[in-house]
Formats: structure tokens, C-alpha cells, sequence
């Protein structure tokens, strides 16, 4: 089993919240939920005030460091469409675009639209004519999809996509290759809450559960989603447990890859 870790950029600056949506509401209680409860330190809390003023909701440039540091391909989804609290200007995305060009990051898009194929290829084509980038795959925001989503994607021309949460091997659905993932941040820290529910020694639990079965099913490629927003002190957790998810995987051998090599090999 090899390792595929990918991260959506969910969000880039405070100020693209404001006054637009609630996610600045939902931050504030979300903080203060988390001091109360003792799951954050007040050094944690007094972090994520610093990271509010400083306008800075992004950790791009410090994922990709770590990530080479430790011989970790990196695989980047972002989006050129706004919606379900992704905020950020198409200019902000093209900054961060241009450096993860610079650093050989893989490129993917975050995609907003999910059930109507007429947006969905305008949706692909406008990252295309933005970017440059003429071979790509998706993850959708909020991994939202329905019984027809997947196929509409092979239809506008992706070549991936990693929305599907399963323990499956890829699968070619046309000409895109689907690859579904298993292990996602947000999913074993916060426990189906909306805020920080497990201490990282409950986290780890959770996540060695999810290897083990991935290991148990035969999968050719375990799938990681982990946020940029999180690789920072003001998320000590969730820093410390993507620290360890590498570390544990380096002890054991598994090896890291990104879709492009991915798709390389089941081509074969």
C-alpha cells in the first residue's frame, strides 16, 4: 500500500468572510467552545486571535516545506468558484497557484458545482484558461456528489478525481480515474462535531483504525485529506497528528506518490 496525501484550500484570508457568510461567526464560537471544553490551550486560543488580525487563514508555503522536507509529493486542490464557505478571489488563487507551480506542487480544483453539467465543464474549463493547466483532476468541496456527479466529471474532462469516501481501489469511470479516499483530518478530530472533539492520543486511535481496515481491504493506495488551515500552532492538534500520520507511515515503509504517479502505474 502506498500513500496518497492530498489538501483542499478551503480558505485563504479572514477578510473574504466578512460580511459575506458565517464562517467568521462559526470560528469565534467554534474557539471558544474549544477553550471551555480544554481542548485547545489558552496559548492555542490566543494563536487563532493573532491569526484573525493578521488576516491570515492560509499555510500553503509552510505544508509545502514540510511536506518536501519529508519526501512527500504535493498535491493541492483550490478552487476558481465561490460557494458553502469558500470565499476567496480568483486572484488570491492565482498567487498561490504561481508558487505551487514554482515548488512542483500537483494542481487539482477544489470544485463548487456538482450537479449540473453545464457548470460543471464551465467550472473546468475557467480553471484550464486560468491556470494553464490542460491535465487535472478534482476533489469536490464538502466532498459533495450525487448518483450521477462522477460520471458528469468524466464527461467535462477530468482526469482524476478524489471526492468518493470508500475503501475502494481506484476505478476508471470513462476516462477519469476515480480514486476514493479514507482518511480525512477533520473526520477523526473533530468526531462528527463541528469544533475539536478528541485529544490527539484519541485521534491517532481513530486514524490507526482506518489504516488498519485500508490495510485489511488490500487497497493499492491509502487516500489522506488534510488541511492547510490546520498545518499551524494555533491547530496543535491537528498539526501534531498530520506530524505523526507521516511519521507513522515512514516507519512503516509506505511509501508517498500523487495521483499523476498513481494513474502512471495502473496504466501500466
Amino acid at each position: 500500500m502506498k500513500a496518497i496525501i492530498s489538501h483542499d484550500i478551503d480558505h485563504i484570508k479572514v477578510s473574504e468572510h466578512l460580511f459575506r457568510d458565517m464562517i467568521v461567526p462559526k470560528y469565534m464560537a467554534r474557539m471558544h467552545v474549544e477553550l471551555v471544553t480544554g481542548k485547545i490551550s489558552l496559548r492555542e486560543y490566543i494563536l487563532r486571535w493573532s491569526d484573525f488580525f493578521k488576516n491570515k487563514w492560509q499555510n500553503v508555503d509552510e505544508l509545502i516545506t514540510f511536506n518536501n522536507v519529508n519526501g512527500i509529493p504535493s498535491s493541492f486542490f483550490i478552487a476558481v468558484n465561490k460557494g458553502v464557505g469558500l470565499n476567496y478571489s480568483n486572484q488570491s488563487a492565482l498567487l498561490w497557484i504561481e508558487q505551487m507551480k514554482s515548488r512542483n506542487c500537483e494542481i487539482g480544483i477544489h470544485g463548487i458545482e456538482f450537479d449540473n453539467k453545464e457548470l460543471i465543464k464551465k467550472e473546468h474549463d475557467l480553471f484550464s484558461e486560468l491556470t494553464g493547466i490542460k491535465n487535472f483532476g478534482i476533489r469536490m468541496h464538502y466532498v459533495r456528489n450525487t448518483s450521477e456527479t462522477f460520471n458528469l466529471m468524466s464527461e467535462c474532462g477530468y482526469s482524476y478525481d478524489s471526492t468518493e469516501h470508500s475503501f475502494k481501489n481506484p476505478y476508471k469511470i470513462g476516462n477519469m480515474w476515480e480514486f476514493p479516499f479514507q482518511l480525512m483530518d477533520g473526520w477523526v478530530i473533530e468526531n462528527g462535531k463541528s469544533w475539536q472533539s478528541v485529544d490527539l492520543e484519541k485521534a491517532k486511535e481513530n486514524t490507526l483504525r482506518i489504516i488498519d481496515k485500508a490495510s485489511s481491504e488490500n487497497l493499492k493506495y491509502l487516500g489522506i485529506d488534510f488541511h492547510d488551515r490546520y498545518f499551524s500552532h494555533s491547530f496543535k492538534t491537528w498539526l501534531n497528528w498530520y506530524i505523526w500520520v507521516v511519521d507513522y507511515l515512514k516507519q512503516n515503509k509506505i511509501e508517498f506518490i500523487n495521483y499523476a504517479e498513481a494513474i502512471r502505474e495502473l496504466e501500466k
